[in-house]
């Protein structure tokens, strides 16, 4: 099976470079575990795919490789950070792929290329192997790894292969799907049809609601936090090296001359993660609100679905993303809570595509729901398939 591995992840032979000047020729001799479990059942890679700096970022730019279009509008943003991974795919280049998710890194490219994005839950796929590591333990539950793909069919059979624990089966019927209702978050026209659709659609066979589930309006700030804590010192030195960690001065000499060595796009988010750095009182209050969250969400999703949108809108132009979310406004707090909701939660996820919008792009939603549920999304995913738009190839 030729698939396609997003450059984060390490393949023997092949580069792990984060998408910096600095790590370029940076060879690597053992897979991550991830990969070593998909070459052991055939998986022939094809190659590796682009990333942001260090995945920083939920747009595709970097330094020594360059910047990811979306094959289905060049114009537009593949999304990121595993932007590489799903515009390859969305173009027909790979049957499937592997991606990881802090952020929305697989659930983003996969709305807006139009392809399946499955981020697995907290601890359920080994992290060995990927680059940058993730060491902090709020952010470590914030990561899942999973695959990329063009059916939900082939993402549950790639998620099989890599998962630590196989999926267990579930009945749809035995669950109530939550599709979120309208809320005070933005969220395009055709999107909120899409989701009244869906609603309507579902409520004929299976239990249904539309409730604002419990965390979600608390969920962006607290994933900015939790990746602001430390002030990404680990990131810094990860893209400085031997050299001094001055994001501010390769900002301005990057928007100045263009010619700093780190992209803008890494540079201006490590000095956001300096700002806004929570203090030690603070990580311990966020600690135990987590704690009590994971109890209360272990029980309501026991036997709940959700349907969230992904972003509120398709591929946007180039950096119109990046400036959303990455703002010193904080406008992140308007734009995601849909996506900071299964990281900081360490739920998995499952992303759809399910029409189109006014420009042509597709509109994907993610189903949502706790470890051990997979299945059941799983199936609920290839309802959506049958009776929606699904993966449409993009015709470059």
């Amino acid at each position: 099976m030729p698939i396609g591995m997003k450059e984060a992840f390490d393949v023997a032979g092949m580069q792990t470079t984060g998408g910096l000047l600095r790590r370029k020729g940076f060879f690597q001799h053992k897979d991550a575990e991830a990969v070593r479990k998909l070459k052991a059942e055939g998986a022939i890679i094809l190659g590796k795919t682009n990333t942001p700096e260090l995945c920083f970022c939920q747009e595709t730019d970097n330094k020594l490789y360059g910047r990811t279009n979306n094959p289905h509008d060049v114009s537009r943003t593949a999304g990121g950070s595993s932007g590489g991974e799903a515009a390859l795919i969305a173009a027909g280049g790979a049957a499937v792929g592997l991606g990881s998710d802090i952020g929305g890194s697989i659930r983003f490219p996969s709305h807006f290329n139009g392809v399946i994005g499955f981020k697995s839950g907290k601890g359920q796929v080994s992290s060995e192997g990927s680059y940058p590591a993730v060491e902090e333990g709020l952010q470590e539950r914030m990561l899942g790894i999973g695959p990329i793909a063009k059916t939900v069919r082939d993402a549950r059979l790639l998620y099989s292969i890599v998962a630590k624990t196989p999926p267990m089966k579930k009945s749809l019927h035995d669950f109530t799907i939550n599709v979120l209702p309208k809320t005070g978050y933005p969220l395009s026209l055709e999107t909120a049809h899409l989701l009244d659709s869906i609603y309507a659609d579902l409520s004929r066979e299976f239990n249904t609601e539309r409730e604002v589930p419990p965390y979600f309006e608390d969920s962006a700030g607290l994933w900015q936090e939790i990746m602001s804590i430390g002030g990404a010192e680990g990131p810094k030195r990860e893209a400085f090296g031997a050299q001094p960690s001055q994001p501010l001065q390769e900002y301005v000499k990057e928007r100045m001359t263009g010619k700093a060595d780190i992209h803008r796009y890494l540079s201006w988010a490590l000095i956001g993660a300096s700002l806004f750095k929570p203090s030690a009182n603070r990580i311990k209050k966020i600690t135990k609100f987590i704690e009590h969250g994971d109890h209360i969400l272990e029980g309501y999703l026991h036997g709940h679905i959700l349907v969230l949108p992904v972003y509120h809108t398709g591929a946007a132009k180039h950096g119109a993303v990046y400036n959303e979310i990455f703002s010193l406004k904080k406008t992140f707090q308007q734009y995601l809570p849909y996506v900071a909701y299964a990281n900081v939660w360490g739920l998995p996820a499952l992303t759809v595509p399910v029409g189109i919008d006014g420009n042509g792009m597709p509109v994907a939603v993610q189903l949502i729901s706790k470890n051990g549920n997979e299945e059941a999304l799983f199936e609920l995913g290839e309802w959506l398939e049958r009776h929606y738009a699904g993966y449409r190839r993009a015709l470059l």
